[in-house]
């Protein structure tokens, strides 16, 4: 599906004016506006009065931290947040995608790879509201024409990402998914094989699931992967 961009507001969050600067440059050749704060006090400030199709958020800010930043968000909404940041450990990613981050690059990055994330986050809140056929399975009711997700009656706040996963499995139930799969088929690009994403947000949809009820949704199946039952 074709989207057209253009108009979509970015909330840029970084502290680093050279590549705040960049980066606004990078999205207004897309015909895309960007706003910038340069705290997480000043980028939490302009969330609550202004809105925004999508947050690109550095950790390491002066006022509140990305982390910080990302609790609070979750708080209230489930807009597309992309962290960009210097922080190439493994266990700061999976830390933020935990918090609910929709994806994490690392500093220094290629232009033409910030792009294509952001439009991929972009197309899918997008599709989102294209999508008109609710999906029903055991407890859990998936209403793609609201991008809403409920079980046993109560509704899951849930990020794009973990949307994505329950939406793809609800879609086949019964059916186990590979890593690889999921991967390729929510986030639009190569799976490289060694890539914590897929459990991290499939850990974090069964701790929200686990809060509303005992029964079992989600199975490892292992040396495969996921399947909802």
């Amino acid at each position: 599906m074709i989207v057209n961009n253009e108009g979509k507001r970015l909330l840029i969050i970084e502290d680093d004016q050279e590549i705040s600067r960049l980066l606004s440059v990078i999205f207004s050749k897309l015909g895309m506006d960007s706003v910038v704060a340069y705290s997480g006090t000043e980028g939490l400030l302009q969330l609550q009065n202004h809105t925004y199709d999508l947050i690109l958020l550095d950790l390491m800010l002066p006022g509140k931290s990305g982390e910080e930043l990302i609790k609070e968000i979750r708080k209230e909404s489930d807009i597309p947040i992309i962290v960009i940041s210097a922080k190439a450990d493994v266990e700061s990613k999976v830390h933020v995608l935990k918090m609910g981050a929709d994806d994490y690059m690392t500093k220094p990055f290629n232009h033409e790879e910030v792009m294509a994330r952001v439009e991929v986050q972009l197309r899918k809140s997008s599709s989102h509201s294209s999508r008109t056929s609710e999906k029903i399975w055991r407890g859990l009711k998936i209403n793609p024409d609201k991008f809403s997700a409920t079980l046993e009656g109560n509704e899951l706040q849930l990020t794009n990402a973990e949307y994505d996963i329950i939406s793809l499995l609800i879609s086949h139930p019964e059916r186990a998914f590979s890593k690889r799969e999921m991967y390729e088929r929510t986030w639009k690009r190569t799976y490289l094989g060694d890539d914590n994403t897929i459990s991290v947000h499939v850990s974090n949809l069964r701790r929200k699931m686990a809060e509303i009820t005992d029964d079992e949704y989600i199975r490892t199946i292992w040396g495969v992967g996921f399947m909802l039952i």
